[in-house]
Formats: structure tokens, C-alpha cells, sequence
């Protein structure tokens, strides 16, 4: 008899819920396609590449531009289970709002075991913060800042919105974000503690009740949108559903979406999809469409 070591899940089950690659079998072309896209983005469109927002070598961010002065900004956080990947792989994102007349940052993190749990999402909030300060310089709006991010970058999106921003930095206001969309966002740590991936990401119950959203006071009552493929299965569904569940009082509870049909690669390559639900739904909370 298998011991639960998670709700009802045993330990083969509950890896089996996180295991993103065994559960969908194209995901390497999900990835190809984000390359090709990526490459023709980063040729294209006007760009400042690898700004620094801090001193660490890997705290830097891209500046997609836009064509008008005092423009809305979308600031992407990139998913990899906190572990892989880079703002690089996910420049297409820019697309959706470049020609919407919208500024995209894309955000570079360092990825653990390099550095802590605590310090990734420092690092987060810092290039946040730097992005408010530093608009103006980029032809942005500071008084439009939204925010995005998938899987692991969904779990950092939970976290800006549960950051107090005062205390976090003197000078910076209580509602920085205007709107937040998450995709595929981890909002509970303690399953993720209890699977495979915690023999990397080596977090401590400590970790998981500091940076799980799910556990955290809302920072900002902005409007969040909550984005789970309907074929993630029904952990990735319950990590959407509890902070839903969490941060449900008014004025404004997140607004849970389920698009039939999506996997947890797909429902990101969305936003290499101008016109898709995803795209759709993001511009019109910038307020775009």
C-alpha cells in the first residue's frame, strides 16, 4: 500500500501531478516554436537588451518598446520551476502588446539551487520597483504598470500582489500594479516541497510559509486574472482554485479561467497568439482592446 504523503496522493502521484513533460507528449515543440519566435521578436522589434535593475549578474531585464509616449507596461515573469529557463526564451510575449501600442519587460531572475527561495522573489520585487522608478526613461507610464507570468512566474505574480510595497521600499506606492494575470501559477508550495522538484529547489516548511501565496495577506486589490489549462490535471487546477478561494473577498476576487481544450505549454504559447483568449483577456485589462 502506497502511504499518502499529500492529500490523497501517494509519492508516484503526487510527482505525477508536477511532471508537466511526462503529461504532455508535444511539449518539445511548444519550446521549438517559442525558440523561432523568440529569434524573430528579438530581430524585430526595438528592444533595450540585459538592462541592469540590480547588481547580481543575473538581474537584468528587456525593454520591448512601444510608439507612443506614456505608454502602459506589461512586465512578464518567465516560468522553469524556478530552476531553468530565462527572460530569452520568452520574448515572443512582446508581441501581444508592441502593436497594441504597450511596453513588455521581461524579467531575468537567478534560478535556485544558486540562491534561495526568499531571494528570488527579492530580486523580483527589486526589478519591479526599478520598472516604477525608471518608466519614464523608456517612454513608460508608471502610473500602468500590469503584470504576467506562468507556472513558477505565476507563483512570483502571486507574490508581487501579495507584496506591501511601502514596507518593501519606501518610496514606492501601495497600488503599483494596476492588473495581474497569472498562467498556470503555483500558489501553494508544500506539494511542491513534497515532490521530486524539492530535490533541487531544497525548500523548508519556512520557505513554504513566506513565499506561498496561498498563505499570504493580498498586497493590492488590482484586478487578477487566474489562467489554468483544463488539462493540467487537478493539483494545477486546486493551486488556481485555493488563492481564488484565499483572496476571494471584495472589492475585486481573482477571476479563475479554465479554457477547455489547453495543457500547461499551450496555454503560454497564447501569448505568441495576438488574438488569442489569453491575449485577449490581458490587453483588455491594460485596457488595450
Amino acid at each position: 500500500m502506497n502511504a499518502k504523503v499529500f492529500r490523497d496522493y501517494s509519492q508516484s502521484e503526487l510527482d505525477a501531478q508536477y511532471d508537466n513533460r511526462a503529461k504532455v507528449a508535444d511539449f518539445e515543440a511548444h519550446v521549438r516554436r517559442w525558440e523561432r519566435s523568440c529569434k524573430a521578436v528579438r530581430e524585430t522589434l526595438d528592444a533595450r537588451f540585459d538592462i541592469a535593475y540590480g547588481e547580481g549578474a543575473d538581474e537584468k531585464l528587456d525593454v520591448f518598446t512601444a510608439d507612443r509616449p506614456a505608454a502602459p507596461i506589461q512586465f512578464f515573469i518567465h516560468g522553469g520551476y524556478w530552476r531553468q529557463f530565462s527572460k530569452d526564451e520568452f520574448s515572443y510575449v512582446a508581441r501581444v502588446f508592441q502593436p497594441r501600442g504597450a511596453i513588455t519587460v521581461l524579467v531575468n531572475y537567478s534560478l535556485i539551487p544558486a540562491v534561495t527561495m526568499g531571494e528570488l522573489v527579492r530580486q523580483c520585487r527589486a526589478a519591479l520597483g526599478w520598472v516604477w522608478r525608471n518608466a519614464a526613461d523608456f517612454g513608460g507610464d508608471r502610473e500602468r504598470i500590469y503584470i504576467s507570468g506562468h507556472s513558477a512566474g505565476g507563483h512570483l505574480v502571486g507574490m508581487l500582489c501579495a507584496t506591501d510595497w511601502p514596507q518593501f521600499e519606501a518610496a514606492l506606492p501601495a497600488d503599483l500594479i494596476k492588473g495581474a494575470t497569472s498562467l498556470s501559477g503555483l500558489m501553494d508550495l508544500e506539494p511542491i516541497r513534497l515532490c521530486f522538484l524539492n530535490e533541487t529547489l531544497a525548500l523548508s516548511e519556512r520557505d513554504v510559509l513566506e513565499n506561498s501565496p496561498a498563505r499570504l495577506a493580498r498586497g493590492s486589490d488590482a484586478p487578477l486574472n487566474l489562467f489554468v489549462g483544463a488539462e493540467e490535471g487537478p493539483e494545477y487546477l486546486r493551486q488556481s482554485e485555493v488563492l481564488a478561494q484565499h483572496w476571494a473577498a471584495p472589492p475585486d476576487p481573482p477571476q479563475l479561467h479554465v479554457p477547455v481544450g489547453e495543457n500547461h505549454f499551450s496555454i503560454v504559447t497564447q501569448l505568441d497568439e495576438p488574438d488569442s483568449a489569453v491575449a485577449t483577456a490581458v490587453a483588455a485589462q491594460m485596457g488595450l482592446d
